[in-house]
């Protein structure tokens, strides 16, 4: 990752804080953004196209925004980038931007794996501990996978907590075989 993308998170980060934005408002409408740019091939062209008159690509980018409803903080935010022709990293510039709002809210980003699909009060149950664990609120990531056999698995940064089938008979495993 290039240092650029952290200083313009860095920035954006700052001026929507100042504004007060509501940060899971400007995930929704950066994520936006983002899936049309990256399903569009014709907007991706024009906007990136540096033969093209900015005058022009603000147009259209004015278009975008009003149809899928992006705030004009978040639109600035995008015609700079575009302006500096780096739209092409607006994933991981996002990607910056969101790990420091986070930080900022102290919120802490969780993933939690499931050998099965979950109740909601198990997910709420497992949400609760993540937030225990993490020390403040979390922003979850919900997956499956068949192969824990049952029980879940949760990564809060660098650290997981397996509570897993598979893990506790690798576990047991591991305890056997030293004995």
């Amino acid at each position: 990752m290039a240092a650029f993308e952290l200083r313009y998170a860095r920035a954006f980060q700052q001026v929507a804080q100042a504004q007060g934005l509501n940060n899971d408002q400007v995930r929704q409408q950066l994520a936006d953004f983002s899936s049309t740019l990256h399903n569009s091939r014709e907007l991706r062209e024009f906007l990136s196209n540096p033969s093209l008159e900015q005058h022009d690509k603000l147009k259209v980018l004015d278009a975008v925004a009003g149809r899928i409803g992006i705030d004009k903080t978040v639109r600035n935010f995008l015609a700079v980038l575009m302006d500096h022709e780096r739209l092409g990293s607006l994933d991981d510039v996002v990607a910056e931007y969101q790990a420091m709002a986070d930080a900022a809210n102290g919120v802490a980003e969780v993933e939690i794996v499931s050998a099965k699909p979950l109740a909601e009060d198990e997910r709420n149950l497992l949400q609760w501990k993540a937030g225990e664990l993490a020390g403040s609120n979390v922003r979850v990531r919900w997956s499956e996978d068949a192969s824990l056999l049952g029980g879940a698995v949760i990564r809060l940064g660098s650290r997981v907590y397996d509570g897993s089938v598979r893990g506790q008979l690798e576990q047991m495993k591991e305890h056997l075989a030293g004995a």
